[in-house]
């Protein structure tokens, strides 16, 4: 591992779940953890809903776009959660693989997304104190 732990989160369309697990993630880490998301078919912009949401927690969305995922990036990972990509994230050995098991907030409405959000920022928290940065 570098001298910070590097998490990956990879969804489909990195417009919701990978967008909301890395703001989550990098709003607790305070720095201790390098944090990317990407998606196997990336979209156009971050789902509103997702938007508002995090905006809720203070968490300010505006100037994130999503991102195509890439070897690269997989690569210089030392975790990677995937939730809802299959068989899309290349393997490489030696690298710590998580799948969770989130529902696509595509076409959800505000009230639902939270629960999301709520889901993932629980797992967020528990991967912190498994990285050992907490």
């Amino acid at each position: 591992m570098s001298a910070l732990p590097e998490v990956l989160f990879v969804c489909v369309h990195n417009a919701g779940r990978s967008q909301m697990a890395a703001a989550l993630l990098q709003h607790r880490a305070h720095g201790e953890v390098v944090v990317r998301s990407a998606g196997s078919d990336p979209a156009e912009t971050i789902n509103p809903a997702v938007y508002e949401t995090m905006l809720e927690l203070g968490i300010d969305l505006s100037r994130e776009v999503p991102k195509k995922l890439t070897t690269e990036a997989v690569s210089a990972a030392d975790v990677v959660i995937t939730m809802g990509c299959g068989d899309a994230c290349p393997v490489f050995p030696g690298k710590r693989y998580l799948d969770w098991d989130l529902t696509d907030p595509a076409g959800k409405r505000v009230e639902d997304v939270r629960a999301i959000r709520d889901d993932i920022d629980q797992r967020v928290c528990a991967l912190l104190v498994e990285l050992g940065t907490v």
